[in-house]
């Protein structure tokens, strides 16, 4: 039986020329009939893609035509489906966000790479930090604090001097964003199964907002962050450009 494949791409007009052309080679099946989901495009074509498997669980293969591309593999047209059915798979799953915003209305968002809290204006973020029910700082004077997943930790984690965490590790990183108090705070590794709660201290004059990825929720006052178990989500890579493999090389970079 053939391999059924639906492609996927960013706006960019690298990516859609590349869709039409892997069409044109592969053919198109609908994501509900495909086997594989190839996405195409930068790391933000591959959240995209990866956020709508929480339902039928697809793995997901992604190829370069953005930017960055740390989520994708190199672009090619030749034997792709020789190289999907090479790949190596890369499990993960989600954090799940539940957001309490200053009207009392309840938010819940699910996140790949992570969960980030920041200020909405120019005042100073102030966050009450709980870990398993336990205080762990009563008051973090910052522009933000972020929770983020192996897979996330090379992203904006890492532009936050956070950790890189590799695939498997069972660790979550805990990164603070611009401290000013504690001031030489660096962040926390936690177990991957580690609730965290961050309460916003004077939400209506400190507006903070937070994000699971790419999706938004304003003038928080309670957001607590937890690993969903229920949920499995498969990345596909080339033999040798594995993510963990990835990872490793990019604690080895200057």
């Amino acid at each position: 039986m053939s391999l059924k494949i639906a492609f996927t791409a960013s706006r960019r007009p690298e990516a859609q020329t590349a869709k039409t052309r892997l069409m044109d080679i592969y053919g198109q099946a609908e994501e509900a009939e495909a086997d594989i989901i190839v996405a195409l495009g930068g790391d933000g074509a591959m959240l995209d893609a990866m956020r709508r498997r929480f339902e039928d669980h697809k793995p997901v293969y992604g190829m370069n035509r953005g930017t960055v591309g740390f989520l994708m593999n190199d672009y090619s047209e030749d034997q792709l489906i020789e190289r999907i059915e090479a790949a190596v798979h890369a499990d993960v799953s989600p954090l799940r966000m539940q957001a309490t915003d200053i009207y009392g209305n309840q938010h819940q968002r699910l996140a790949i790479n992570e969960i980030s809290l920041l200020r909405q204006t120019a005042q100073t973020a102030k966050l009450r930090v709980t870990v398993d029910g336990r205080e762990r700082m009563a008051e973090l004077s910052c522009d933000g604090v972020l929770v983020a997943t192996p897979a996330g930790s090379t992203a904006y984690n890492l532009s936050a001097h956070g950790p890189i965490l590799p695939i498997g590790a069972n660790l979550l990183a805990l990164t603070p964003i611009s401290a000013f108090r504690p001031r030489r705070w660096r962040g926390a590794l936690l177990r991957h199964d580690a609730k965290v709660e961050i309460e916003v201290l004077d939400a209506r004059r400190r507006p903070v907002a937070a994000s699971a990825d790419n999706q938004e929720v304003r003038s928080v006052t309670q957001v607590s962050i937890h690993e969903d178990h229920t949920q499995k989500l498969t990345m596909l890579f080339d033999n040798g450009h594995a993510l963990d493999e990835r990872i490793l090389r990019e604690q080895f970079a200057f």
